[in-house]
């Protein structure tokens, strides 16, 4: 049981390790950081409400806020006009956030597709499901404290 505890907590931690070494790649270049890069590549597949970002990136209401706020200062993102910040209006990318948004996306695609010649589609299906289902459970145990 400690075996596979170890496993698996090693896995994950190495596996978010190099995702957040990825994403550094462009934060590096763009003076980003990783809850930007995040809105990023979600606003660039489509605009999203502030709420909709803080579900996609799994990020609280401050880090998606403190975040906007620097990418509309730089150039990055734009809310239409006329209407005032709220986290129900839509927020868009701007002709230089679609470049880096774009950069993202493909990086993303990169990565997924190398990631892909070493599973098949039902190896990546079983994958998905099994981290779904220990992230719920993880999530139940968290939030109705299970275990004492």
């Amino acid at each position: 049981m400690e075996e596979r505890f170890e496993t698996f907590t090693v896995l994950i931690a190495k596996i978010n390790r190099n995702i957040k070494k990825i994403k550094n790649q462009e934060m590096v270049e763009h003076n980003l950081r990783n809850s930007h890069i995040s809105c990023l590549y979600y606003l660039y597949r489509a605009p999203l409400t502030a709420t909709e970002l803080c579900e996609r990136c799994e990020e609280d209401k401050a880090t998606i806020s403190r975040s906007l706020d620097y990418l509309e200062k730089n150039g990055y993102v734009f809310y239409n006009e006329g209407q005032k910040k709220s986290y129900k209006k839509e927020i868009f990318l701007t002709e230089k956030g679609k470049l880096i948004g774009d950069k993202i996306y493909c990086k993303v695609n990169k990565v997924l597709e190398q990631i892909s010649l070493e599973l098949g589609e039902d190896e990546r299906t079983v994958f998905y499901a099994s981290l779904a289902t220990i992230s719920d459970k993880l999530e139940e145990i968290v939030n109705f404290g299970i275990i004492n």
